[in-house]
């Protein structure tokens, strides 16, 4: 099992973002949604890697939130609201985020298995990294993609030729994205398997 702990960065000198980080993730697959858990902090469970790679990724394309992500057991059945679970993949979850704050990419995760946790950190990171280093244009040009446009339609809607497009993604790392997001949950998993047989 996945819990994503999520604490806001800077929040005394920013407005609460909370409320729009609930609405934003109330439905994406989450075996609990985001629930405020104290202060500018949220937590939500999850079974699905992919799932949770992808909402780490968004929330750390932002400078407004650092990530943790606990793997291991919950403590069945689950209660009605996040902030009332427990078990150790809560506990792992406290333990990455904290350690996300001071993280290169403000993502980390925890779990069990410490050497296949961090595997799946160190692919998490970098894929962080990658996407968070990308130019306008390079952010333009993948979310077109991400949009299900094909590279001449995409192309077309930036007014650039088709070259262009290909030049700008290839910069942009898109298809480097796409596998780090594919190996970071497949990590994930591993860990979680890992985690799973040992306790």
């Amino acid at each position: 099992m996945f819990v994503l702990t999520v604490d806001q960065r800077r929040s005394r000198r920013d407005v609460d973002r909370v409320p729009d980080l609930l609405d934003r993730y109330r439905d994406h697959g989450l075996l609990r949604p985001f629930d405020r858990t104290a202060g500018d902090e949220v937590q939500a469970v999850c079974e699905d890697a992919s799932t949770v790679v992808s909402i780490a990724l968004e929330l750390v394309a932002t400078p407004h939130w650092s990530v943790g992500i606990g793997i291991g057991s919950v403590e069945l059945p689950l209660p009605e609201t996040t902030r009332a679970g427990r078990g150790p993949a809560f506990e792992a979850a406290r333990d990455a985020v904290t350690r996300a704050k001071s993280a290169p990419a403000s993502i980390a995760v925890s779990g069990p298995d410490a050497a296949a946790a961090e595997d799946a950190e160190t692919a998490s990171t970098l894929v962080a990294l990658l996407v968070n280093r990308r130019s306008d244009h390079g952010r333009e040009a993948v979310a077109l993609m991400a949009g299900g446009l094909s590279q001449t339609d995409a192309a077309d809607r930036l007014k650039i030729s088709k070259q262009a497009m290909s030049q700008r993604l290839s910069v942009a790392g898109w298809q480097v994205e796409n596998a780090g997001r594919t190996l970071a949950a497949r990590l994930l998993d591993a860990a979680n398997s890992t985690g799973s047989r040992r306790s």
